[in-house]
């Protein structure tokens, strides 16, 4: 499904940042959570969204996940080189 873009121009969005203790930052790679605003025209809030970032531990994974992810990657990556050796070899 396609999303429309917004058709009233002079609509725009102001995004605050929070980090974990809840102080307003600037940088979006110290935040946990945040709040979109869209600006109507008049300066008022038409439509607000919040988000948040959680980490999640698996407890059933021995290993912490980029460790995972890691080892995913290299297995992708050996399969893809075997691969590209046994077509070039046939």
């Amino acid at each position: 499904m396609e999303r429309r873009a917004s058709t009233d121009p002079a609509q725009t969005a102001e995004v605050v940042y929070f980090d974990a203790e809840g102080a307003v930052v600037t940088d979006p790679a110290q935040a946990v959570r945040g709040e979109i605003v869209a600006i109507g025209a008049g300066g008022e809030p038409r439509r607000r969204t919040w988000f948040r970032i959680e980490e999640v531990e698996l407890r059933w994974l021995p290993v912490r996940e980029s460790a995972l992810l890691l080892w995913v990657l290299a297995f992708l990556a050996a399969v893809w080189i075997i691969s590209i050796l046994v077509l070039k070899l046939t």
